[in-house]
């Protein structure tokens, strides 16, 4: 038995080297049918088996790794656009396959028929758009029968129409008449009232409230206030009503002295016109050689008083020519009749626009005589109720 023992650490570590050199020969000059040694690439790998598993780690050379990856790197970066066109195709697919599965498995809303429900109570109409899956939308409207009131009067889409379920369907319901009782109408404006009621029944067929022709009569009320109403206030409105009505002619309505106008001059007439609560109604006639223009005569009234606004006639002369480029008319026309008197304006208007007042007063319309005197290819403009009405050229 040797017992020399060889303690020198160089000696050792040669003698190391050289058995790692040696057996790494005997593996060269190995036959080739011998299958060489695995090489451990994670990379590569996807599935090793325990056995292999330690295989390879007991045998794992880092430089063969360092290799691996070193080719896999440059591998990726010579075809990474084709790795990027899978990868956006690969999305594509997927996001195409889920579209697909998810409206395969979406339930799509069933096909219903639109129940015909024109006519029909509110309450019944709902209840068959429940049943058949359809949102009513609600629209109110007014209607001249009273009897109409909750029913629909139309609806859209038409029943019988095939629409989804969940569909709106817009229902037009009556709200029934306006008015359902004579409202009252006493102290009121005439003309307000009647002006509302016509507004109220715009595009109605059969307006609920006709007024029929006032009766006037003379109060201390303002003109045109209602006195009086038939029927009156609370009837019911079942059918179309005519209302009859009292209207207040004005405070204005007693008796006024019969003025003298006779052999007065046009300037002073028109200032009589203006004060006095009398309408004059004239005729003309050419004025003689020593004929003043004037009134040249006065109708004799039964009594010194007239009832305000009631009507006094007389004869003017008139030149036949101009006096000093001023011509001497009568200015005529005819108007509606009012039922109390309306301001009324006769002004004289030039070529350059100046305005010059005639005659401002009071008149119940229908025949209307103004004497005037205004210089020739003026313009003559009548106003009522400070609206221009009538326009006339002086000649």
């Amino acid at each position: 038995m040797d017992l020399n023992w060889n303690l020198d650490p160089k000696k050792e570590e040669a003698s190391t080297e050289e058995k790692i050199e040696a057996n790494k020969s005997a593996e060269e000059t190995q036959p080739s049918e011998k299958p060489a040694k695995a090489k451990f690439n994670p990379l590569k790998s996807i599935v090793i088996f325990p056995s292999k598993l330690i295989y390879s780690i007991k045998h794992f050379d880092v430089k063969e790794f360092k290799k691996d990856c070193v080719e896999t790197l440059a591998s990726l970066q010579t075809n990474y656009k084709t790795l990027l066109g899978t990868v956006i195709a690969a999305v594509i697919l997927m996001f195409a396959v889920c579209w697909i599965v998810f409206f395969a498995t979406v339930r799509q809303p069933e096909q219903v028929m639109v129940p015909n429900v024109v006519g029909k109570d509110l309450t019944n109409a709902l209840l068959e758009m429940q049943v058949k899956e359809l949102y009513p939308k609600i629209q109110l409207r007014y209607t001249d029968n009273p009897d109409d009131a909750g029913k629909i009067l139309n609806q859209s889409p038409d029943g019988g129409a095939i629409v989804k379920a969940g569909r709106r369907i817009t229902l037009t319901v009556s709200r029934g008449v306006i008015l359902d009782h004579v409202e009252n109408y006493i102290g009121q404006n005439y003309d307000d009232v009647k002006i509302n009621l016509q507004t109220m029944f715009t595009g109605s067929k059969r307006p609920l409230i006709v007024l029929a022709e006032p009766s006037y009569k003379a109060d201390r009320s303002d003109a045109g206030t209602i006195l009086a109403q038939d029927p009156p206030e609370g009837t019911t409105i079942s059918n179309p009503v005519t209302v009859k009505l009292i209207v207040s002619r004005g405070p204005e309505y007693d008796n006024a002295k019969v003025p003298n106008i006779q052999g007065m001059s046009i300037g002073a007439l028109l200032k009589v016109m203006e004060t006095s609560k009398l309408v004059f109604e004239f005729t003309t006639h050419v004025a003689g050689a020593n004929e003043e223009p004037g009134v040249s005569a006065q109708e004799k009234s039964e009594s010194t008083y007239l009832p305000n606004y009631a009507r006094v006639y007389a004869d003017l002369a008139l030149p036949a020519k101009p006096v000093e480029d001023e011509v001497y008319g009568l200015f005529t026309t005819s108007l509606p009749s009012y039922p109390y008197p309306v301001a009324m304006t006769l002004e004289s208007v030039g070529k350059d626009g100046t305005s010059q007042l005639i005659v401002s007063l009071n008149h119940t319309g229908g025949n209307v005589t103004i004497p005037y005197i205004s210089e020739k290819g003026r313009e003559l403009v009548l106003s009522v109720a400070g609206k221009k009405t009538v326009r006339k050229m002086v000649e």
